[in-house]
């Protein structure tokens, strides 16, 4: 009888491991079709988000709170998705002047790589912590300072960002769940910085 409870907790403890996978699957899905007006994308980035931070309290959530999330979160994500392709358009001026052999050219495109991926952290880091009627221009300031004082948190959004690039080169749909692993790595940078 003893070994037998502890079994079917293992068993437990596995399928809500699984569960959480795939719900992280499905959130990169939602993500993706949400995000393909381009700029809609720190919305649907923070909706996805607050979806698993739900699914993790075991609170009620579906298709429908994620779009109501959406549209909530694009009042000012819309702005914070615009100056990203605002940024991503100014670095790649910078490394054409690069390519021009501009004087100096190496050092300011390295240091307009190095921005626009702080910038993308930032963004990251701000949506994991958005909640319906925050202001975004006040989780971006927490989440630029966040960026810097913990490094560690952000090198492991820097290399989910990185995985999502390269699955999307190898094979662009397998990009589309990865986001969704990206968005729980989100979550859990975020989860442990207020549980220190």
């Amino acid at each position: 009888m003893t070994t037998k409870a502890p079994t079917a907790q293992r068993r437990s403890h596995a399928m809500d491991r699984f569960a959480l996978f795939s719900e992280c699957l499905l959130t990169g899905v939602w993500i993706a079709v949400a995000a393909l007006p381009l700029l809609t994308f720190p919305a649907a980035f923070a909706a996805g988000t607050r979806h698993l931070r739900r699914h993790l309290a075991g609170e009620r959530g579906g298709v429908r709170e994620f779009v109501g999330d959406v549209r909530a979160a694009a009042r000012g994500g819309l702005f914070v998705g615009a100056a990203v392709w605002a940024a991503g358009a100014l670095l790649w001026l910078d490394l054409a002047a690069v390519r021009a052999g501009l004087p100096g050219g190496p050092l300011v495109g390295a240091v307009g790589i190095l921005s626009l991926i702080g910038l993308l952290v930032a963004v990251v880091r701000a949506a994991a912590c958005w909640e319906p009627g925050e202001a975004w221009r006040v989780l971006l300031a927490g989440a630029g300072r966040r960026t810097v004082r913990d490094p560690a948190g952000s090198f492991l959004l820097v290399c989910g960002m990185a995985v999502v690039v390269l699955s999307g080169a190898l094979m662009l749909p397998l990009a589309v769940p990865v986001v969704g692993a990206v968005a729980a790595a989100a979550t859990a940078v975020e989860a442990r910085r207020l549980a220190r």
